[in-house]
């Protein structure tokens, strides 16, 4: 039986109530982010935490997750771009200051380094703390990510907030001890390339950082894979299960 513990808070950067849950007892954390517009549930609900019970149960994880505001915000037509772009930048002001915090306190490790996880959008978020956060968190498993997603907005160039939120944007820019710590830490890509995927993508931020020197890898699972739950299931246990043998 996997332990299971939620919190909820308000966030004075979200400006808006927030969840932070987590399974297992014991082992690495993990914070998974959502797809788009998910919550701290959907690993639930999609039967990730049954797929990743073995880890959990032996004690080698420990999964948290939280609700995808950073996410969400992208497809909130009502508000204008530059809002968006703005909560986005929240979003990981949020996990820095609030939701990092948490996990260690839960872990009883001031300082214990933080891996990260997510599909979709929210491989984005997942390479992206990684990114901007090296002191934080160590490192990423980015599965059938979406990472250019300025497409999304009704204008040509990002903001401010954006272009420190997007790898692809602030990371060519980096140097001194933000690179140098960087360069410690690693990112892995894992896509298919079966319907809806884009493995492009994970070439592009990969590419981006290769050309910082930022340890990174591509690891394509092949037609047979789709942009689906079915797909993440298989890929998160196996590449955990490795990371933590």
């Amino acid at each position: 039986m996997t332990t299971y513990e939620t919190s909820r808070w308000y966030s004075p950067r979200l400006q808006c109530e927030s969840t932070l849950s987590r399974w297992g007892h014991a082992g690495q954390p993990v914070l998974v982010f959502p797809t788009a517009g998910g919550d701290a549930e959907e690993l639930e609900r999609f039967l990730m935490i049954r797929a990743l019970a073995p880890l959990l149960e032996a004690g080698r994880i420990k999964i948290f997750s939280c609700d995808s505001v950073g996410g969400k915000a992208w497809f909130e037509k009502d508000k204008s771009p530059e809002h968006r772009m703005w909560m986005q930048h929240q979003y990981h002001q949020y996990i820095k200051q609030e939701v990092a915090p948490a996990i260690r306190k839960d872990c009883r490790t001031d300082d214990i380094p933080i891996w990260t996880a997510g599909a979709s959008i929210g491989a984005f978020h997942a390479s992206a703390v990684v990114c901007r956060f090296p002191d934080i968190f160590s490192k990423a498993l980015a599965m059938s990510g979406t990472f250019g997603i300025m497409k999304w907005m009704e204008r040509e160039t990002p903001t401010d907030y954006f272009f420190v939120s997007s790898p692809l944007h602030f990371v060519p820019t980096l140097a001194g001890r933000h690179l140098d710590l960087l360069r410690t830490r690693y990112v892995h890509f894992a896509s298919g390339e079966g319907k809806f995927e884009d493995i492009s993508e994970s070439f592009w931020l990969a590419r981006v950082l290769g050309e910082k020197g930022i340890p990174n890898y591509v690891e394509s699972w092949g037609p047979d894979w789709h942009h689906d739950w079915v797909t993440w299931r298989a890929m998160m246990p196996k590449i955990l299960g490795q990371w933590t043998e």
